[in-house]
Parts: C-alpha cells; sequence; structure tokens
C-alpha cells in the first residue's frame, strides 16, 4: 500500500510539472469545453442530447485542442459523433428541393366540397361523391375523391354511417306530432286548458283550443279540425305522442288511426316521453303567461295565439340551427354590416321583443 501511494503521489506530481508547463491559452479551452459538457448534462437527463448550438461549440473548441490532448479529455462525444455531425450538415448544404413526381394538387376549393359532401352525407362512397362533382360542374376523378378522403382521414362509406340514437331520432322526427294539455288560472281564479299540437321536426306549434272543461267529444273535434288544417300534410304523420289523461279516449286515437298514424301514451309518471312538448309548455309559462294576469278565455287566447306566432315565425331553436320553424324554407338573412340598421317589434305590449334589419 505504502509503495502504491508513492507511486500515485509521483504520477500527480509530473502531471503538475507537465499542466504548468502548458499555455494559459490551452488551459481555458479545455476549462470551457468541460463546463459545456456539463452544462449540456445537467439540462437533459437522464441522457444528455446535443442541439445544433451545441455541435458547432464543441466542434470548433476540439478543432482547438491539440491532437495530443483530445483523447486524453473526458468527453461526451467521441470523433465519430463530430465526423457524423460534419457529414449531416454537408448533406443538408447541398440537398436541393425537388418536386413530387405526379400531378398537381387540386385546389382548396374543391377539396373543401368533398369533404363538407362526404361528412353531410355518411352513407355516399367516394364514387357517389364523384358523380355528385360531376353534375356541380368539377371534373375531378374518382381516384383523386378518394385519396382526398384518405388524406383527411375520413373512413369509407359504411364505417362513418351516424348510427346514434341523436341521428335515429332526428331522422324519425319529420313523421312525430305530440299533443298535451297544460292550464293557466286566470285573475278570478278559474282555470282555463290549452291543448296544443306540436311537430318533432319544424317544432311548429298549433293552438287546437281553449276550453274550462277537456271533455272527450270536445278534444276529439279538435283533432279533427287539427288534421283538416293540415290537409295533404297530415298524412306524413306516423306517430302521435300524448299522456294518459282520461279525455284522450279511443274516439280520439281513431281519428289519427284513420290516416295510419299509431299513437303512442306515455308510461305513467315519465313526462319526458314527451320531453318537447313539456319543454313548450315550460317556454309559454316562463315568457308570457306568467308574466301577464290573464282575465278571462278570450284574453288567454290572444295572449297564446300570439307567443305560438312568435314561435313558429321568429324565435330561434338551438335544434333548427338557431332558426325558428316557419321561415326554414326562406334564405338565410344577408351579412349584417356595421352600419345596417335594426329595426325592433314588440308583442304582448313590450313583453317580448323581436329584432329585424331594415331592409
Amino acid at each position: 500500500m505504502v509503495i502504491r501511494l508513492i507511486y500515485l503521489l509521483a504520477c500527480q506530481t509530473f502531471r503538475l510539472l507537465a499542466l504548468l508547463t502548458r499555455s494559459n491559452a490551452a488551459k481555458d479551452v479545455e476549462i470551457l469545453m468541460l463546463r459545456h459538457q456539463l452544462v449540456i448534462a445537467q439540462r437533459n437527463r437522464p441522457r444528455p442530447r446535443f442541439t445544433w448550438c451545441d455541435r458547432a461549440v464543441m466542434a470548433a473548441l476540439l478543432r482547438i485542442v491539440s491532437k495530443q490532448r483530445r483523447p486524453q479529455l473526458a468527453m461526451l462525444v467521441t470523433p465519430r459523433s463530430v465526423l457524423r455531425w460534419h457529414a449531416r450538415l454537408i448533406a443538408w448544404k447541398w440537398t436541393y428541393p425537388s418536386r413530387r413526381p405526379g400531378r398537381p394538387s387540386k385546389p382548396e376549393a374543391p377539396r373543401q366540397l368533398v369533404l363538407r359532401i362526404a361528412r353531410e352525407n355518411p352513407g355516399w362512397g367516394y364514387r357517389r361523391i364523384n358523380g355528385e362533382l360531376l353534375g356541380l360542374g368539377h371534373k375531378i376523378g374518382a381516384s383523386t375523391v378518394w385519396e382526398i378522403l384518405k388524406k383527411a382521414g375520413i373512413a369509407p362509406s359504411p364505417q362513418r354511417a351516424d348510427r346514434s340514437w341523436a341521428a335515429f331520432l332526428k331522422a324519425q322526427a319529420s313523421a312525430i306530432v305530440a299533443t298535451d294539455l297544460f292550464h293557466i288560472d286566470t285573475v278570478f281564479l278559474r282555470r282555463w286548458f290549452v291543448l296544443f299540437f306540436i311537430d318533432h321536426g319544424t317544432r311548429r306549434v298549433h293552438i287546437a283550443g281553449i276550453t274550462r272543461h277537456p271533455t272527450s267529444p270536445w278534444i276529439t273535434q279538435q283533432a279533427r279540425n287539427y288534421l283538416m288544417d293540415l290537409g295533404n300534410q297530415g298524412e306524413s304523420i306516423r306517430f302521435l305522442i300524448r299522456d294518459r289523461g282520461a279525455y284522450f279516449t279511443e274516439s280520439f286515437d281513431a281519428v289519427f288511426q284513420a290516416i295510419g298514424a299509431r299513437v303512442v301514451p306515455t308510461l305513467p309518471q315519465v313526462p319526458r316521453m314527451n320531453a318537447i312538448a313539456e319543454r313548450w309548455i315550460g317556454s309559454c309559462r316562463r315568457e308570457a303567461t306568467d308574466r301577464i294576469l290573464i282575465t278571462g278565455q278570450n284574453h288567454l287566447r290572444l295572449i297564446v295565439n300570439e307567443y305560438a306566432d312568435h314561435y313558429n315565425t321568429h324565435r330561434p331553436h338551438r335544434t333548427l340551427e338557431q332558426r325558428p320553424p316557419d321561415p326554414l324554407i326562406t334564405p338565410e338573412p344577408r351579412p349584417a354590416s356595421n352600419p345596417t340598421p335594426v329595426s325592433r317589434h314588440d308583442r304582448l305590449g313590450g313583453l317580448i321583443h323581436e329584432y329585424k334589419q331594415v331592409a
């Protein structure tokens, strides 16, 4: 042990003597290189990774260090790594951009049209979309349509079809009509009943009648009047949703069964089965009847009909993309600019406001 200790002391002494003979510049370069490697090791853990700035600094410092000292330094990189960096730099320097072979890409407008048609028609394949584009004057090949859909991540038609309950119920809504009764108490504590029908597809409301005593013959006659007002449109009704009130008797059901509709009574204490009708009752109460003192039948008829007209012609609906039921077939209003004047129309004595652009 004593001999080994003497040997190590002698080696360190000779190293110190050799260090004294070196210039200060060479020492500073080695110190700077070691410090830079320490920063890299502390910054990236557990494995150090070099940025292009780190590579440039290390290559420049290695150039200054003498060849005899390079093998003696504690380095995070090997000479092969430095040569690989240099080869990558040369390859990047002399690499020219080249145009990909093949036909030029299609303009953005036709590509967006292809994606729009595919999203709006889940059951259409790329050949069906290609035929629709040809009818619109866009000469795009079927293979190009397939490539556009593939790059956008849109699956083939059988796989992207929406089979959710929301899509199913929306498709059936055009053939469903709901009906219900709700009561209103007047100032003189008399209770009146309002019978209405609402179309699930368009959300259009039809006020059938108002009475104090909703008997079976009266409700049956209101159902006949409702179908007479619809005319040929009544033939599209396939389902009628109603509650299990005693006033909805077999004679009432027979009126709709005569046109081929199926009557669906709601389950006991399950109002959500007739949710759209219940929602309209809540809207009518919150926005109109609960904010007015009603005196009698004529006053109630005026208020309910006025609100139903506002509901059908102006009030926006989230299900209808914020549009009212009646103007669905009319074009959307023109985009408004800053100086476009807006007029206000009051309903129910200013209780409800409607806003429109001034022509």
